[in-house]
């Protein structure tokens, strides 16, 4: 299910890496790779986490069950957050000195991979695909971070920009959680605004588990905005658009980025989700259902789980897998500065999210694509990219 080109070949064996700098590597034996996360099992992103994990799971056994990666098996340990700092915060103590993991990957939530970096960063702990697109993720030291998809900065940019050259918008708004999170959407937003010669017209903050949302509404309304970016939980998201549709307020655009672009947000009962805007990183998974690659990964996980796949159960299974390539492309001398080569080695198309995967060592992002959707009878609709 992989076509990948390593740009440096057995980097690890052409450092001439001693074994005892493996040895001397948390989370690396010479049977088994130890991999963790701390992510939403059970809170507000819950949506995103599960599938995620599970997703990414199918891709190590996948690996495990071919004789892992240079003889190595892959354990992949996983924390709860609940999307709480506190929690999250225990997760990453007990995974780096308990587990003596070797790297994080998808761990969720802007503010909880901030907090982590304080602990990460010391020791050197590569910080891959994490489930957030907040700038942040790439801030310094760079070194051991790497980001699968665009910034919601660009995210919010890209859709905002969209909206107002179709629909002629002049009026722009935004509504978030006031974390690192919702700040970069609603800076975003503003900047784009003025860029473009909009007006940033109004913004409401809201607590994570807030769900009334007429007050905001109304007073949304009342300054005329044309296009309402969000940065706020799953169920918030298709509260807001549902609440809106009930007061009337129709032609509003509302924007969502890749936090919110999940097909249970399209496939709400009812059609109270037709209309809702998202700009994400990558390419609907139910859209292509009919392909070749996607088809065989939506019956896999299905047949694993015993649930359908969506964007996010596909997101974790494609960040296990470029784990995988810089795994094999690290050679078997695994140390963090040989993993850190294979990353950068990696240039592959990757058919199951439809986007190029390229990283270097100047470009610790691996997908630069933005695709422009719309939710149309239940499904999201691809309508651009950028």
């Amino acid at each position: 299910m992989k076509t990948w080109t390593a740009k440096l070949v057995g980097v690890a064996l052409a450092a001439g890496l001693a074994p005892q700098a493996m040895a001397d590597t948390q989370g690396v034996s010479d049977s088994e790779i130890v991999l963790g996360s701390v992510n939403d099992l059970s809170g507000i992103f819950a949506a995103v986490g599960v599938p995620a994990v599970n997703g990414a799971n199918l891709r190590f056994d996948e690996a495990n069950a071919n004789g892992g990666v240079h003889g190595r098996q892959i354990r992949f340990v996983v924390e709860d957050n609940g999307y709480q700092i506190p929690r999250a915060m225990q997760g990453y103590n007990k995974l780096l000195n308990r587990d003596q993991v070797f790297a994080m990957l998808l761990s969720l939530g802007t503010p909880m991979n901030i907090a982590g970096f304080k602990l990460l960063d010391p020791k050197g702990i590569p910080n891959i695909s994490p489930l957030t697109a907040a700038r942040q993720m790439l801030q310094d030291p760079v070194d051991n971070k790497f980001i699968g998809f665009s910034s919601y900065y660009d995210q919010v940019q890209a859709g905002v920009s969209y909206l107002a050259e179709e629909f002629d918008a002049k009026e722009v708004c935004s509504m978030y959680i006031p974390s690192d999170f919702g700040k970069e959407i609603r800076e975003g937003s503003a900047d784009i605004a003025a860029d473009l010669g909009l007006r940033f017209a109004a913004e409401t903050t809201h607590k994570p588990d807030e769900l009334d949302f007429v007050g905001s509404l109304t007073k949304l309304k009342a300054e005329g905005c044309d296009v309402v970016t969000m940065a706020l939980g799953v169920r918030q998201g298709i509260t807001v658009v549902g609440t809106a549709k009930k007061l009337g307020w129709t032609d509003v655009k509302f924007l969502n980025t890749s936090a919110g672009f999940l097909e249970v947000v399209a496939a709400v009962p009812g059609g109270v989700t037709d209309g809702l805007y998202a700009a994400a990183g990558w390419a609907d998974l139910i859209a292509r259902a009919d392909d070749e690659v996607p088809a065989k990964f939506m019956a896999d996980y299905e047949a694993k789980f015993g649930q359908p796949a969506g964007g996010f159960a596909m997101l974790g299974y494609s960040a296990a897998n470029t784990v995988v390539n810089a795994l094999e492309a690290a050679g078997p001398e695994l140390t963090h500065e040989s993993f850190i080569k294979g990353m950068e080695s990696l240039d592959f198309f990757d058919a199951l999210t439809d986007t190029q995967i390229t990283y270097g060592p100047d470009d610790h992002r691996g997908a630069d694509v933005i695709v422009i959707s719309v939710v149309e009878n239940g499904l999201w609709k691809e309508l651009s990219r950028k």
